[in-house]
């Protein structure tokens, strides 16, 4: 639990990261998150001398973590624009509806059915959707992206199959020239930071590997120890702890309307929480059911 917990923390601290790299645009952060993430991750693997599985790695799982790579560019870059303009609360709105677009995934793509409470969650997000666009004059469209982008990439790294320390060096590895392309290009034009701005902008950048390594490896060692559904509960400290240093630190505005809207979000999450602990309490109660029945005598 402590290295789940160590995990989401420090995902949810990001937003006082990525205002450290200015006058770095997003997009040479982004650049830089994948060179040294690369980097920080090899350096990972080659400390567990773990090197087996790149020669199981096959062509579908390739494509589909080449795919994984666009989302998490996806992701990375407009989270950390969002942080850095002005919008860490719509971020953290983001990582709130994840886990509605995952339910909304199971139906569309699995097939699964709802239970009553569930279409409750899916009602109540759609609700904060109509409030917050209202609320902002627009769609809230930095928290929509990330809630698919990563939703979606979770999913295709579902299909792959490969562990995340793995798939992501993988990930890096396939957008490793478009990053050292563009900052090359920023290099030749006279606009790149990395170098231009002292030593300490070079130790933030190349540290943006290490904090997008240290997480990682942090959530793989509490997955393998506890349960899956202790950690999807530690998943909500994240977009907490973002909303929070967007509303106390960077105080950025919340009228009354945003907050309906964000307390519509919070009541679907705690009604789909709730019914999948009920769900899970029942499934364990007729699994114990089938193991205390009598046994034949031996």
């Amino acid at each position: 639990m402590a290295f789940g917990f160590a995990a989401y923390a420090l995902w949810g601290l990001f937003p006082l990261y990525w205002p450290l790299l200015k006058p770095a645009g997003a997009v040479e952060i982004l650049a830089h998150r994948i060179m040294w993430s690369l980097v920080a991750v090899l350096a990972m693997l080659a400390v567990r001398r773990h090197w087996a599985w790149v020669r199981s790695l096959t062509v579908r799982q390739v494509g589909l973590l080449a795919l994984a790579a666009a989302l998490v560019t996806v992701n990375w870059g407009v989270y950390i624009y969002a942080v850095n303009s002005g919008h860490t609360i719509e971020a953290a709105l983001g990582y709130f509806i994840n886990p509605l677009i995952s339910v909304v995934f199971g139906v569309v793509i699995f097939r699964e059915r709802l239970r009553r409470w569930q279409w409750t969650a899916v009602g109540l997000g759609t609700a904060a959707v109509v409030v917050l666009t209202v609320d902002y004059g627009r769609p809230p469209w930095i928290a929509l992206v990330l809630a698919f982008s990563f939703g979606t990439y979770g999913l295709v790294k579902k299909f792959a199959a490969m562990p995340s320390a793995e798939s992501l060096s993988v990930e890096t590895a396939i957008l490793l020239v478009p990053a050292i392309g563009f900052v090359l290009t920023l290099e030749a034009r006279g606009d790149a930071t990395f170098g231009h701005h002292g030593a300490g902008q070079v130790g933030l950048l190349i540290g943006a590997g290490v904090v997008t390594a240290i997480p990682l490896l942090l959530f793989n060692a509490a997955a393998i120890r506890i349960p899956m559904s202790a950690l999807g509960m530690l998943q909500y400290l994240a977009p907490v702890l973002q909303f929070l240093i967007g509303l106390l630190v960077q105080h950025e505005e919340m009228p009354a309307s945003r907050w309906i809207g964000f307390l519509l979000v919070w009541a679907a999450l705690i009604t789909l929480t709730g019914d999948g602990l009920s769900a899970g309490r029942r499934a364990r109660h007729g699994a114990g059911a089938v193991e205390t029945a009598p046994e034949p005598v031996r």
